[in-house]
C-alpha cells in the first residue's frame, strides 16, 4: 500500500505556521495516508437536481439522501463531498467521516446554448470554518470553475480567496474544472484537460477534478494515455478524474486503474457510480475503487473485493 509520512507532505507556502500541523493532518486524512484521493463526490443534488437519484437503473433508497452517507460511513472512502446544508443535516450522526464542503453548485436547468455556465459560491468560508470548530470532521473545500465560459475570471477569483483563506486554516482545497461554453468546442479535448490541470495548479490547490479525455475518432492513444499529458501538466497538484455515469463495475475499475498508471493520475473522484446501487453494493463498490486507489491493487483483486470474495479495510 503506498503511504507517505507526516514529513513527506508538501505543505504549500500559503499554509499559514500555525496551521501547518492541521493541514498535514487533513491531507493524511483525506488520502489515507496514501498521498491519492479517494473522492466520493455527493454533490449532485443540486447539479443535477433529482435525476440522479430516482429513476431507472437508479437503486429505490438512493432517492434517500441518507443513503450517501450510509455508503460513506460503511465503505472506504477518502472524504465525502457534498453542499454544506447537506452536510449540516447529516454529519452528527456520520461523525467519523472526512468531509470536504462544496463551495459553489448551479442546476443543469439552464443549457449552455442559453448561457455559458456559472456557479456562484453559496457561502462564507467562515460558516464553514464555524462548523469545523463545532466539531464537524471537515477536512477540505471544494469549488467548480467552467474554464472558457464568458464568467470564468469571476469563478478563478472567487476559488483563488478560496484556495488562500482555506490554506490559511489548514483545509485541503479540491477544484472542479470542467472546460464548458460557447467557446469551447470539444469539452474533453486532451490538450484542453490538461490547460485546465495547470490553472488548478497555478490558483494553488491541492488536487483538480477533471474528466478524462476523449480520443478523437480513429486515434491510436486511449483516454488514460493522453490523461498522462494532463497529470504532468498539473505539476505538485494531484488530478483525479470524474466517475462519469453508472457503468459496468468491471469496466469502471479498470478504466480507474489505467487512469493511475498509465495516466498517473493522483486517485478517483466518484459518485453516480456508487450511490446509484444497493447499499451493499455500493459499500462493496467503495471498497474495491479503494483497493486500487490506496492500496494499488490490479483490476481482478479488486473485483474480488467488488464481487465479496475478499474484504478490504484501509491498511488490510
Amino acid at each position: 500500500m503506498p503511504t507517505i509520512k507526516p514529513d513527506q507532505v508538501a505543505v504549500p507556502l500559503d499554509v499559514l505556521p500555525e496551521a501547518r500541523e492541521s493541514y498535514i493532518e487533513n491531507y493524511l486524512a483525506a488520502t489515507r495516508g496514501s498521498g491519492r484521493l479517494m473522492l466520493y463526490a455527493c454533490d449532485q443534488k443540486i447539479e443535477h437536481l433529482n435525476g440522479d437519484f430516482h429513476g431507472e437503473g437508479i437503486a429505490a433508497e438512493d432517492n434517500d439522501p441518507e443513503h450517501l452517507f450510509r455508503i460513506g460511513s460503511q465503505g472506504v472512502v477518502g472524504v465525502l463531498a457534498g453542499q454544506k446544508g447537506l452536510i449540516a443535516r447529516y454529519a452528527a450522526d456520520y461523525p467519523d467521516i472526512n468531509y470536504l464542503v462544496k463551495m459553489n453548485s448551479k442546476t443543469n436547468l439552464i443549457s449552455t446554448k442559453q448561457d455559458d455556465p456559472y456557479s456562484p459560491q453559496l457561502y462564507s468560508l467562515d460558516s464553514v470554518l464555524a462548523m469545523r470548530d463545532a466539531g464537524v470532521n471537515i477536512v477540505g473545500i471544494g469549488y467548480t470553475i467552467y474554464l472558457g465560459s464568458e464568467y470564468e475570471a469571476t469563478m478563478m477569483a472567487e476559488a483563488g480567496e478560496l484556495i488562500s483563506e482555506a490554506h490559511a486554516s489548514g483545509l485541503i482545497v479540491v477544484l472542479w474544472i470542467y472546460p464548458r461554453g460557447k467557446a469551447v468546442a470539444n469539452e474533453k479535448d486532451a490538450d484542453l484537460i490538461a490547460g485546465a490541470a495547470g490553472v488548478a495548479l497555478c490558483l494553488g490547490a491541492d488536487f483538480v477534478k477533471v474528466n478524462p479525455p476523449k480520443p478523437a475518432e480513429g486515434a491510436a492513444s486511449t483516454s488514460a494515455q493522453l490523461l498522462a499529458l494532463a497529470s504532468e501538466a498539473s505539476g505538485r497538484t494531484g488530478l483525479v478524474c470524474a466517475g462519469g455515469s453508472t457503468v459496468d463495475a468491471e469496466k469502471f475499475l479498470s478504466s480507474l486503474y489505467d487512469q493511475i498508471h498509465i495516466g498517473g493520475a493522483s486517485g478517483n473522484a466518484t459518485g453516480r457510480n456508487i450511490h446509484q446501487r444497493p447499499l451493499d453494493e455500493a459499500v462493496r463498490l467503495t471498497k474495491a475503487i479503494s483497493a486500487i486507489t490506496l492500496a494499488d491493487y490490479d483490476v481482478q483483486e479488486a473485483l474480488e473485493v467488488f464481487e465479496g470474495k475478499e474484504d478490504f479495510t484501509v491498511g488490510g
